[in-house]
């Protein structure tokens, strides 16, 4: 396998000299661009820019498995290797030899125009006892397409598998014919719960459900594994809400993970600026697009150019310019101690991982790991690693492991 050593942080200054690592670390913000938002204010001391840590750790990446096609997502399986799923619409296994077997039978046509494809996948809690994974996709329909998800049993059979009883589980509505913003992220709650998050479809006909409870645009849902609301939903006999409705108001999520007490917690994308970290709560508004930090793609407004609304949430924090979040993992382990209890993102435009030490549900210090490829997707291994995966534009995939060196 190949590696190399990287020296993580904004401004740190690595230089190696006679076999010895000598590093000088600076406790300034990793971002020092101009925002794009010039006239916004966080709302909060810490809401945005926090400082680097005082010391970041020494970070190896090795090169696990390459040449595969363009992944979204990745899980590990109780025997180390990997359930992998590529955005044309296949699903692989990738062998502790870094070898991806041929496509899985049994996965149901995706719509991988634009940002569409075969998206997130999830191990049912009990995997070991039901075989159940659970996998999102942007599903064919009559007069366009949506985010839905399904459910199969994942048969191992020596070095391939095979999904057997593929069925959807629930459908994201109403159907519209675009090719942006499903999301998604699955994540199960310590009851086993399934939070799904999706998209608002991005055009500014659709983006308006966000803030409306009788669509699924712009939505984090809760559900069962039969694809059923929680009797506790928030909205759950509300008239004309959607049951299944865990919180509305977001943009486009894309990374999502539990922390430490089983909390959910979400990075979403935000326009050009504005991308947010928010922990959901039940029934609560995260404002897009009546309220936002960053601006339009074109540089105008969008909507009033308000980042406060009364009845709307603040992001815990916020990034102007953007990071591009994909792929969220909470560590807790000790292979690298310096980021136990943090969040680590995967970033799309910064081109590594994003590390976000938290304190009393606040962002204490955050720092990047430069990798060099666009992270789609980050996961925790059974050693304590940190596996990212990386995409290429119209390209292939790569798995990188990362240890402290």
């Amino acid at each position: 396998m190949r590696s190399k050593t990287l020296l993580i942080g904004g401004t740190m200054l690595s230089v190696f000299l006679a076999g010895q690592v000598l590093a000088q670390s600076s406790s300034g913000p990793v971002e020092t661009r101009q925002p794009n938002g010039t006239d916004q204010k966080p709302a909060f001391e810490g809401q945005t820019r926090a400082s680097q840590p005082a010391q970041m750790p020494t970070i190896e990446t090795q090169v696990v498995a390459e040449g595969l096609p363009h992944l979204w997502s990745m899980e590990f399986l109780p025997d180390g290797r990997m359930l992998v799923t590529a955005k044309e619409g296949t699903m692989h296994i990738v062998g502790t030899d870094g070898k991806a077997s041929a496509a899985l039978a049994g996965v149901p046509a995706v719509d991988a125009a634009g940002q569409g494809g075969l998206l997130d996948v999830a191990l049912a809690p009990d995997f070991d006892r039901s075989g159940l994974i659970f996998f999102s996709f942007s599903e064919p329909r009559d007069g366009g397409n949506g985010t839905s998800v399904a459910s199969a049993k994942l048969v191992l059979s020596g070095d391939g598998a095979e999904l057997q009883d593929a069925k959807v589980i629930f459908r994201q509505m109403p159907t519209y014919d675009g090719d942006k913003h499903y999301g998604s992220r699955l994540v199960f709650g310590p009851a086993g719960e399934l939070y799904v998050t999706v998209g608002e479809r991005s055009d500014r006909q659709t983006r308006v459900q966000s803030q409306d409870v009788k669509s699924g645009f712009g939505k984090v849902f809760r559900i069962d594994t039969t694809g059923k609301a929680l009797a506790d939903n928030p909205l759950v006999g509300t008239d004309g809400a959607m049951p299944e409705i865990w919180s509305y108001g977001h943009r486009n999520l894309q990374a999502a993970a539990l922390d430490g007490q089983g909390r959910l917690w979400t990075v979403e994308h935000g326009p050009k600026g504005g991308d947010e970290l928010n922990r959901p709560e039940a029934g609560k508004n995260y404002g897009w697009p009546k309220v936002t930090y960053g601006i339009e793609y074109s540089g105008g407004e969008i909507g009033d150019g308000i980042t406060a609304l009364s009845g709307t949430e603040q992001p815990v924090y916020y990034w102007d310019p953007v990071i591009g979040p994909s792929g969220m993992v909470f560590y807790d382990d000790d292979a690298v101690p310096e980021w136990k209890g943090a969040f680590l993102i995967g970033g799309l435009v910064t081109q590594g991982l994003v590390v976000l030490h938290m304190e009393n549900d606040r962002v204490t210090f955050e720092e990047h790991v430069p990798l060099d490829a666009r992270i789609r997707d980050v996961k925790v291994g059974p050693d304590g690693s940190i596996y990212a995966v990386t995409e290429s534009r119209g390209g292939g995939s790569t798995i990188l492991k990362l240890t402290k060196a």
